[in-house]
């Protein structure tokens, strides 16, 4: 069993930063892909980033590509997701999950998720 704990969101202005965090408990964290989902009210939960252990494979949605950093810390247990250049549209409720297979964009291939982070972005 893995158990993950999202922390750092918050309301921000356009074009500030943030970085989420995901802390794992339970089974060997290195092991497992990472990756990232956002949600808003009425709309499906979306991909925003994926990596494997070893960050040697690494996705991310075209709307976040260049803005946002997905990363980890074995040491700590702990994934992140910088955000940069945030913008109205970055609004959403923030999910870490973990897969024990490939990462990948589809919510069905995690095992585990998070309970979610809030990140308003106001202009």
């Amino acid at each position: 069993q893995v158990r993950l704990v999202e922390s750092g969101g918050g309301l921000v202005q356009a074009g500030d930063s943030l970085r989420l965090s995901c802390a794992a408990s339970g089974r060997t964290f290195s092991s497992y892909s990472m990756g990232w989902f956002r949600q808003t009210p009425g709309k499906e939960r979306g991909f925003v980033a994926a990596k494997n252990w070893n960050s040697w494979i690494i996705y991310y949605a075209d709307s976040v590509k260049g803005r946002f950093t997905i990363s980890g810390d074995d040491a700590k247990n702990t994934e992140y997701l910088q955000m940069n250049s945030l913008k109205r549209e970055d609004t959403a409720v923030y999910y870490c999950a973990a897969s024990s297979s490939r990462p990948s964009p589809t919510l069905s291939s995690y095992d585990y998720w998070g309970q979610g982070t809030q990140v308003t972005v106001s202009s």
